[in-house]
C-alpha cells in the first residue's frame, strides 16, 4: 500500500470487491475508489468530461504495468469514448478510444474497486457495432449505478485548480 492513496474517510463497499481488505476493513488504495465512485457517479449522469479527470487524475499516482493504472486507463478511455459519442458524434473516434480501453481493461478482476468491471467491457464490445447501446448505460458501482451528487461536482471541479 502506497502512503499517498491512502484515506480513511473513504467509505467501505456494499459487497467485498477486489481493492477491498477485509480483514483489515479499509481499501488497498482508498484514494482510487474515492477518484471511481466520482467518476462513475459523474458518467452515470452523463457528465463524461468530468468523469474523464477524476480517473486520469488518480490515474497519474500510479506506475506503468500496475493493475490500478490499467484500470484507470481504460476508465479515462471509456469516459472519453462517451463524450466522442454523445458531445462530438465521433462514432469512429468513440471506437478508436473503446478498442483502447478494451486493452487496458483486458486484465483487471471483475469487481474492481466495485465496478462492474466485465459488463464495462461487454459494452465497449458492443458499442463499437451499435453505439446506441451507449444510450441510457449507467456503470455498475456496488451492484447500483448511482448517478452524480454535487460532491462530485465539486471534486471534479476542484481537480481543475
Amino acid at each position: 500500500m502506497d502512503d499517498h492513496t491512502r484515506d480513511p474517510s473513504v467509505a467501505p463497499p456494499l459487497g467485498d470487491p477486489t481493492g477491498w481488505l477485509t480483514d483489515r476493513r479499509q481499501w488497498e488504495h482508498a484514494t482510487l475508489r474515492r477518484a471511481t465512485e466520482h467518476g462513475v457517479r459523474l458518467f452515470n449522469a452523463g457528465e463524461f468530461h468530468e468523469s474523464h479527470d477524476c480517473f486520469e487524475d488518480e490515474w497519474y499516482n500510479y506506475g506503468r504495468g500496475t493493475v490500478e493504472s490499467a484500470f484507470l486507463h481504460g476508465m479515462v478511455q471509456v469516459a472519453a469514448g462517451a463524450y466522442k459519442h454523445f458531445d462530438f458524434e465521433d462514432d469512429a473516434g468513440m471506437r478508436s478510444l473503446f478498442g483502447t480501453a478494451l486493452q487496458y481493461l483486458e486484465g483487471t478482476p471483475a469487481d474492481f474497486y466495485g465496478v462492474d468491471v466485465e459488463e464495462v467491457r461487454e459494452r465497449l464490445r458492443t458499442a463499437s457495432e451499435d453505439p446506441t447501446v451507449l444510450h441510457g448505460w449507467q456503470i455498475a458501482l456496488d451492484g447500483s449505478r448511482p448517478t452524480a451528487y454535487p460532491a462530485d461536482y465539486e471534486y471534479a471541479e476542484e481537480l481543475e485548480h
